[in-house]
């Protein structure tokens, strides 16, 4: 990154040890996602090896069970149980693995809310508020809530346990395809590419890509330091907190190459691919990535073997017809 700040303490914290750590603890908890080998040709991109890590195919939807389940299982839950705030997929996440491990949640979600993620949340038990514009709205009265009851917040992203429990994907992938160069993963809040980063760092560029309706983590970068951005995309659900965390920006602007913008077009494009090239269903959000590639804002050479994450299948909005 060009952008400099100054060492923070999650660096020493966030790393590829403390990841590989933390992964036996919540490994019984998860699914390992598979990966599919492809020619980039197959989504016709100039040739060139890719890997696509199907993270979709994680717990509830999305690779957020393992933060989840990292903070659930390595801080002490008090007998108010967790609150946690979310576009979506991180409460239906913390209300899976809580109704796993018996434990209270409290979940705070924006009417922005997509139907299928909200419909997840209430299938897993957890007590389901529905309140506020935005991610941060809802965020706000979760901490008002943890405040009055004493219940544990569980991050979204800014949470050590959260980035790490994240992170496991990067060292599911590093065993997979150990010839991977560049890995590309969508940004919201940060929490995903910072234990990508941090699992990965020195061992292959990391690349970020977010909606350039919520360039939450470009506009820090240029600022260089978290600040409000624009939340409007068609990703809204996943990929738009008014800002990006303390902690994940530290980690992005210290291990990730860059972050690039795609738009919403693109994005659509993404996904509508790789359902009718892959038969791969996923939400925007989780297109974000696939979208840098198909808009040239990223583009690898020949022989560069590239990785994919694909994180989020919540979503109906796919045009399955045909």
């Amino acid at each position: 990154m060009t952008t400099q700040t100054p060492a923070s303490p999650v660096i020493d914290l966030v790393t590829r040890a403390a990841i590989e750590a933390v992964e036996p603890l919540i490994r019984p908890y998860l699914r390992v996602t598979p990966v599919i080998e492809l020619n980039r040709s197959e989504l016709g991109l100039p040739p060139g090896p890719m890997t696509i890590k199907l993270e979709q195919l994680q717990h509830t939807g999305s690779f957020k069970a393992r933060g989840a389940f990292a903070n659930l299982l390595l801080r002490k839950v008090p007998a108010a149980g967790v609150v946690a705030a979310s576009g979506g997929n991180h409460g239906a996440a913390v209300a899976y693995a809580a109704g796993v491990l018996g434990v209270p949640a409290r979940i705070f979600v924006p009417t922005v809310s997509s139907a299928a993620k909200v419909s997840r949340i209430r299938e897993y038990g957890a007590e389901l508020v529905v309140e506020g514009a935005t991610y941060s709205d809802a965020l706000a009265l979760s901490e008002q809530w943890a405040a009055d009851s004493g219940a544990l917040r569980v991050h979204a992203f800014d949470q050590v346990e959260t980035m790490l429990g994240a992170g496991t994907l990067a060292v599911e992938l590093l065993r997979q395809a150990p010839a991977v160069m560049t890995i590309l993963a969508a940004v919201g809040g940060g929490g995903l590419l910072s234990g990508i980063a941090g699992a990965y760092a020195g061992l292959a560029r990391v690349i970020g890509a977010e909606p350039d309706g919520a360039p939450t983590m470009t506009e820090a970068m240029k600022a260089g330091r978290p600040v409000d951005a624009a939340t409007g995309s068609v990703a809204v659900d996943s990929l738009a907190p008014r800002q990006v965390g303390e902690l994940t920006f530290s980690m992005i602007s210290h291990h990730a190459e860059r972050v690039v913008l795609v738009s919403d077009e693109t994005i659509v494009r993404a996904q509508q691919l790789l359902w009718d090239r892959l038969r791969v269903v996923a939400e925007p959000g989780a297109c974000a990535a696939l979208g840098a590639l198909l808009a040239g804002r990223y583009e690898p050479q020949a022989d560069e073997h590239v990785a994919v994450v694909v994180s989020g299948a919540n979503t109906t909005s796919v045009n399955f017809g045909g």
